[in-house]
Parts: structure tokens; sequence; C-alpha cells
């Protein structure tokens, strides 16, 4: 099979920006990725890998920034009819726009019909991977993974497991939990790019025999994710408290069920109490930000400073369809405004690798979110004059960061020029 050479701008990470500054990064003006097999097999300045692979089939982008493409580490695709919706808080959210879509979810077609439209946004806004709850259905789960098997985008989900505070419609039990996740893990887990997640949605709509089922599920498939939802809003964190009345805090009622590892990830993790953190940085756990959500209902401001200094795993996330956009370029920016509010912006290079690598990092997975040799062919390219106001911006940049970050900040899908998964272009 022919090799394929994409030439453009890149920017590369050897380290983590947060602790290295831009040194972390290099961007190089005129470099090329070579693709063979679905699989990204060199790296480096074009000059000298057109010069090694004259029989390639040589692809020049010309201006744009070939990047990995986007890691959104946390989101819920039932969600996608019910994105911006007006004027609620997490618990009213859940009540009125969340619960009753998620229902619909029982007809197969219908959760194929949303997952499908739900990638197609993805590929059109540069997201090559993504970690997504499903719904309580099993034919959430099928549909999504089998969605994703025909695009072979690498994806990680799971049934969301709920036997209390939810409609009867949305209710399952802490065997049927533990049933219907074994049975789809066994299907799923490992099948082409799929990875199975297991997913309690929260512990007020778990009671602590189902939260105890899904820790024993876990210990039984330790090599699984397991998601869910941490100290999101003041008002769940009381709600805990009330259910959980012997609980040292919120994590604690994940904790003591099993299900605090290395291998969990946690969203949101906004109102952290100091053991909590010292406990999730202790197990190497990952933390999930938020940052379109946590403005447009209500949340509060993520402490990235702080919980990185700390030695935390974080990842970036949109959080559809609590999160106000499918785009992990509004998640970054978004990211940055928070910074702001809390005293310390995050750099452009900050915020690349947050959306790319430390989302790898959280999903454990070294193939995706870097341009790397043996990583996947998933990458993008960016157009840094997508617009008339990001082009007049970025034209007086003088040097990389100055010229992504408008971009970051005002761009859209239209930044987007192509998205490859496996080394196939699949934005439509």
């Amino acid at each position: 099979m022919t090799a394929d050479l994409h030439l453009g701008q890149l920017v590369l990470f050897d380290g983590n920006p947060f602790f290295e500054g831009e040194s972390a990064a290099k961007h190089v003006s005129s470099g090329a990725i070579l693709v063979e097999n679905g699989t990204i097999t060199a790296v480096g300045e074009a000059a000298a890998l057109k010069a090694a692979h004259p029989n390639a089939a040589f692809h020049d982008h010309g201006n744009a920034l070939l990047q990995p493409g986007f890691v959104d580490a946390h989101a819920h695709y039932p969600q996608t009819g019910i994105i911006a919706s007006w004027g609620k808080r997490l618990i009213d959210w859940l009540n009125t726009y969340t619960f009753p879509e998620e229902s619909r979810f029982h007809d197969p077609v219908y959760a194929r019909a949303i997952a499908d439209r739900y990638l197609d946004l993805l590929l059109a806004h540069g997201t090559t991977t993504v970690c997504s709850f499903c719904t309580i259905h099993p034919a959430s789960v099928d549909a999504l993974f089998d969605a994703a098997s025909a695009r072979n985008m690498r994806v990680f989900a799971g049934k969301t497991c709920m036997d209390r505070n939810a409609p009867d419609t949305l209710r399952d039990t802490a065997q049927s939990a533990y049933d219907d996740s074994k049975a789809l893990l066994a299907k799923w887990h490992g099948q082409g790019r799929a990875s199975y997640v297991i997913t309690p949605r929260f512990s007020p709509t778990s009671t602590p025999a189902q939260l105890t089922a899904l820790g024993q599920l876990w210990a039984e498939h330790p090599d699984c994710l397991m998601q869910t939802h941490l100290s999101e809003q003041t008002e769940e964190i009381a709600w805990v408290k009330s259910l959980y009345p012997q609980a040292r805090d919120y994590l604690d009622t994940y904790e003591t069920h099993g299900l605090l590892g290395q291998n969990g990830l946690y969203g949101h993790a906004i109102h952290l109490e100091a053991r909590e953190r010292d406990r999730l940085r202790e197990h190497g756990a990952g933390l999930v930000h938020c940052p379109t959500s946590n403005t447009f209902i209500g949340s509060g401001l993520f402490d990235m400073e702080g919980l990185m200094a700390e030695g935390q795993t974080i990842g970036l996330a949109t959080d559809t369809g609590g999160g106000s956009s499918f785009s992990m370029l509004r998640s970054m920016a978004a990211a940055y405004e928070i910074g702001q509010l809390r005293g310390r912006p995050l750099h452009p290079s900050e915020l690349l690798w947050l959306a790319t690598e430390g989302s790898a990092n959280t999903l454990r997975d070294q193939t995706i979110g870097r341009l790397a040799p043996g990583s996947a062919a998933d990458f993008i390219a960016l157009d840094l004059a997508s617009t008339p106001a990001i082009a007049q911006r970025s034209a007086r940049a003088d040097d990389i960061w100055e010229a992504l970050f408008p971009t970051i900040m005002m761009g859209d899908d239209r930044v987007i020029r192509q998205t490859w998964v496996a080394g196939k272009p699949l934005k439509q």
C-alpha cells in the first residue's frame, strides 16, 4: 500500500507545557506526517521526509496546522438533541431536559440516528476520539459503538446505570446494571477501536447496592475505565451528603464501593475537599474539566492551576449537552476564560495539549492525541485564517501561539479543513 505524506505546519509536544512552558512544544513551520496503513510512521521536517519517501503520495496542505484529532474525555451523546437548552442548573437540567430525552433511547432506530448525527458533528469539529455516557438502554451502547465502527473511530462508552432518583423509564437495578454492563463489556471491549467504560451516572442516582455491584465489575475488569461525575455543583454535594450520611465526602461514596482507581474518570471535580484531592492524586485518577458546561449551568470555576500543580491527571471535554458546543475549540476558549476568572489564564500551548495529549492521558491511551510514530493516524488540518475576523488577527502574529490563539477563541467547524481517522478523510 502506498504511503501518504501530509505536508503542513506542526506543533509537536515532548512534555507537559503546564510544567515546562512553551519549551515543551516545538513548532515545525514546514513539517510532514507519514501515514502507512492507518498509522503514523514518521513525523518531522518536510524536506527530509520527502527525500526519504519519494514514492509516497504527497498531500500539501499549505500553511494549515496539522494536529492530532481532538480527544473529548467526557460527553453524553444522548443529549445531542437538547444541547443549548435554556435556564437550568444541574438537577433541574436532568429532570427537565435530560431524562425525557434519554427515555427515547429504548428505540434502537432513534439511538442509531442520534449516534450517527453526533459522531458526524464531532468529525466536523475535528474530534476523533470521545468518551461518552450512553443511557440505561443496551441499545444506546450498541448504537454508538456500531456508528463508531462504521467510521473506525476510537470511542470509549458505557451503559449509564441508575436505580433511584430517576423516572421509571430510566431506572435499572443493581443486578441488571451489573448484568447488562458485563454483557456489553464482553461484546464491545477491545473490539476494533472500541473500549467499554463502566458507567454509574453519579451517586445520587445509584443506591449503595448498585455502586457495590459496579465496583465488583470493575474489580473483575480492572483494565476498563470507569466514568462518573464528582462535585459538579454545591446543591449536588449537599444532596449526596443527605443520601450518604456516613460518607466522609462525595468521593468517599465511590471509594467505599470500589469505584476509586487509576482508571477512574471523574467529570467536573470543581468543589473538591482536601481529602478528595489527596486521594485522587494518590490513585492517579483522571479529572475531566468541562468548562462550557460549568459556565452554562452555573457550576463553578475549575481549579486548573492548583490541581495541575498537585500532580493531578487532567483532561478536557465538551460535556455535550450540558456543555454548549460540540467543539473542543470552544472548550479550550472557555478553559482560558475560566483561567482568567481565577487569575491564571492558560497559554495556547496548554490549551492545545489539554485537548489532545492531556485528554488522551486521562483515557490511558498512548496511541491517540499525539503526532508520533506508532500513533493512530487520527489528525486534523486547522485553517488559522478561517474567517475574516480570525485572519486579520492572526496576520499580526509574531509566533505560532499568537497565530493559533484567535482560532482557539473565535474558531468553529470552519477551522477544520479536514479530519482524518486512521488515515482516511472523514469530514463531510
